[in-house]
């Protein structure tokens, strides 16, 4: 991902990680926005140069336009490194052609290169295409959270 890319992708995440938390209860939306910018700093504090962070366009190859990104960022876990998907995003014109099954392939390609030995993320339970899409994908549910409106 180039610098200019990396702009359009953080006022977009934070954007849509600031919609997400809205629609799930768990942020106000007077606040949403603050806290989302936060917590892409939080784990972007150097931008595209923070160290561990890896940054991707997803670029459909015959225009050679972007069709979306995918952010995971690499620490040592409790067995060997490990990445996390902070954020994964196939844009509208390019879903269900296949960009979001061809780009976790790609990353499980990546993820051994970097000698990664296990691969998390985090999905909104109002996405139920991103779950299906990381159940097909070989991830498995390892936590859920829900709640109950009154």
């Amino acid at each position: 991902m180039d610098e200019t890319t990396f702009q359009f992708f953080l006022s977009q995440s934070a954007r849509d990680y600031a919609e997400d938390k809205i629609k799930a209860g768990s942020w106000d939306v007077e606040t949403a926005m603050q806290l989302s910018q936060d917590e892409m700093t939080r784990f972007l504090p150097e931008g595209l140069n923070t160290e561990g962070a890896y940054l991707y366009s997803i670029v459909e190859t015959e225009s050679d336009t972007q069709a979306g990104y995918i952010w995971f960022n690499v620490s040592e876990g409790r067995n060997g490194r490990e990445a996390f998907i902070y954020d994964f995003y196939v844009f509208e014109a390019f879903q269900g052609k296949g960009y979001g099954k061809q780009t976790l392939l790609a990353l499980d390609e990546e993820a051994r290169k970097l000698n990664i030995t296990r691969i998390g993320l985090h999905v909104f339970g109002q996405n139920n295409r991103a779950f299906e899409l990381y159940k097909k994908a070989g991830f498995a549910v390892t936590d859920i959270t829900m709640s109950k409106e009154l």
